[in-house]
């Protein structure tokens, strides 16, 4: 068995790319061994991509668990989950964490099967804490943090028994740590070893598109709502968006009313977003919109209901019609730009 207290990070990465959240979730696990007195380990699986080694050392990382073999160059759920079980069974992690991506979300549960391990899903918070059951108290175990109940509970779930304890992890929610270029750490090859029916999936063609937008990373969003009205009303969204050099963001009432498509969509069902500037417009402010809100962003609010839920989030606030507001905002921005 190795290190008890290791912190584990599964490494996206598309081409050479690292992911984001994969890097984001390095420096909360950097938080979370130094409060067990661990070691963090990123697992790095793919094809000729050992560069990346360093950058995870920088971020954060003590060990780089790198896998490097031509079989895992596109990934496929049972070579990927082969490795990552191999080395969970020699290694024995104290906790596992991936991004609650598309590949997070398919790797995460195969994994967790096959180690009788607990699993998280779409964890909005981590935290290390103690847990008392029956008499029995459990020290340092991970706080898994996570809306339930349609957004309208905030649970904290718990492993108590299994190990590693896993748990996936929304895009956004963690802060990104700056790198230290001075850091160094340890980098150990692993050998993978598959079996015939782990390589029966065969990647015959990839199409790959870019993303309509980058709401993630978009320092200011403009969201519209159901209350923008039809599809046609989005033009005014749009056009604010990009006189403010911003992205636009919806709720998921005007992506399901097909004002707008659902890549645009923020919220516990979409995308968090750490923007310094929200300009929520025609949007009440569920609960489950607020989720994928970065609340210490400035927020602009826009609302012909005086008693809509987002206006106690909003740090200014407009009561009138979106459609003679936003062009005024329009005319005022551009005049004051001159």
């Amino acid at each position: 068995m190795a290190h008890r207290r290791e912190v584990w990070v599964f490494i996206e990465q598309e081409e050479g790319c690292i992911a984001p959240v994969s890097l984001e979730l390095l420096s909360k696990a950097r938080e979370l061994a130094d409060r067990l007195n661990g070691r963090v380990c990123g697992l790095l699986c793919g094809y000729q991509v050992a560069e990346l080694a360093d950058t995870l050392i920088h971020y954060g990382a003590d060990v780089v668990l790198l896998a490097d073999h031509p079989e895992l160059a596109v990934y496929r759920t049972l070579p990927y989950a082969r490795v990552a079980l191999e080395l969970i069974r020699e290694r024995e992690p104290y906790i596992f964490l991936l991004g609650a991506t598309p590949v997070g979300r398919d790797l995460a549960p195969r994994i967790a099967s096959a180690a009788r391990a607990g699993l998280t899903a779409d964890c909005t918070g981590l935290q290390i804490g103690d847990f008392e059951n029956k008499g029995k108290r459990y020290a340092d175990l991970l706080y898994q943090i996570r809306p339930a109940f349609g957004g309208n509970v905030i649970a904290t779930i718990v492993n108590p028994e299994t190990r590693p304890q896993m748990a996936t992890v929304r895009e956004g929610v963690m802060r990104l740590g700056e790198p230290d270029n001075h850091r160094t750490g340890e980098i150990v090859r692993v050998e993978p070893h598959f079996e015939p029916a782990d390589l029966a999936l065969q990647v015959l063609e990839r199409e790959m598109r870019p993303p309509a937008c980058n709401l993630r990373h978009a320092s200011i969003v403009v969201a519209g709502g159901a209350g923008v009205g039809c599809k046609e009303n989005f033009r005014l969204i749009y056009e604010l968006a990009q006189v403010l050099g911003g992205e636009v963001g919806a709720s998921r009432a005007a992506v399901d009313a097909g004002f707008i498509s659902q890549e645009h969509q923020v919220g516990q069902t979409g995308v968090t977003v750490r923007p310094r500037l929200y300009i929520a417009c025609g949007i009440s402010g569920a609960v489950q919109h607020r989720a994928g809100m970065d609340q210490s962003a400035k927020i602009i609010a826009i609302n012909t209901d005086p008693d809509a839920p987002i206006f106690r989030i909003a740090h200014y606030k407009i009561v009138g019609d979106l459609r003679e507001v936003i062009p005024m905002m329009i005319r005022a921005y551009k005049e004051m730009s001159r």
